[in-house]
């Protein structure tokens, strides 16, 4: 486990030696900063329009207001965690030194579980801006805490997911474009995947919507925790590590 940790801690660091971090968490911020105020905007219109009478019944700021702008984060992350996975492998490919990391005495599912951890820990900070934009809400309102902690989880498992795929496609090359590329297109697939199904007859219908990455997140913005959509996420998740894994090993023949 401290090997684990270890490698985790180098990931990390290096994330904020280069300016991928901080390019990262500041189009995010920006981003999603964006999203939040024309969110913010929209809830306060519609609730002066309700208090002079305009009819919709009472609004409520989790169901009205922040489930939408969390379920933003989902199409940010889509373009953001290429990004901040494309070095993970890519890199050491690139410089020479996973040669040295692949012979080793740490384990293929050391370095993978390390590198996992060390995205995880970036993505984490990333949540943790939303987060900010979200607790400010309770100075002047009562929003609930567990739907919006819910909805967290639920991203945090959406997030992982990506951050799979993403580890998957850097383990594939030395270019980091190429593997940002690679991911994106995948996550992009899982993502729109779900569109032919209402017009699909079962079981094939079902079938697309359930292999749907974002479909499965909409529960958890509703403050609902289904474990048919937990057990996604983590399949998903092992899923493409055990490919990403296969891929490590390959290497460690060819070379």
């Amino acid at each position: 486990m401290s090997n684990i940790v270890a490698l985790a801690n180098k990931e990390v660091r290096a994330y904020f030696a280069s300016p991928i971090a901080y390019v990262v968490l500041t189009a995010f911020a920006l981003v999603y900063g964006f999203f939040f105020i024309n969110g913010l905007s929209y809830f306060q219109s519609m609730s002066m329009q309700a208090g002079m009478g305009g009819g919709g019944g009472p609004m409520n700021v989790n169901q009205q207001m922040i489930r939408f702008v969390l379920q933003n984060i989902a199409v940010v992350l889509l373009f953001m965690v290429p990004a901040m996975t494309m070095r993970a492998y890519a890199e050491e490919k690139k410089s020479g030194t996973i040669e040295l990391l692949i012979t080793s005495p740490l384990s293929d599912f050391q370095i993978l579980a390390g590198k996992f951890l060390g995205v995880l820990a970036l993505y984490a900070v990333l949540l943790a801006i939303s987060f900010v934009h979200v607790a400010l809400l309770f100075l002047y309102g009562k929003p609930e805490w567990a739907p919006i902690l819910t909805a967290y989880l639920g991203l945090l498992l959406l997030g992982g997911a990506m951050m799979s795929v993403g580890l998957f496609a850097s383990s594939l090359t030395k270019n980091q474009i190429s593997a940002a590329i690679v991911a994106f297109s995948i996550l992009l697939m899982f993502w729109i995947i779900d569109w032919p199904a209402s017009f699909t007859p079962p079981p094939f219908g079902d079938l697309l919507s359930y292999l749907s990455l974002t479909s499965h997140l909409d529960d958890f913005t509703k403050g609902v925790i289904d474990t048919k959509h937990v057990i996604y996420y983590l399949s998903f998740i092992t899923f493409w590590l055990f490919l990403t894994d296969k891929a490590v090993d390959s290497e460690r023949w060819r070379g």
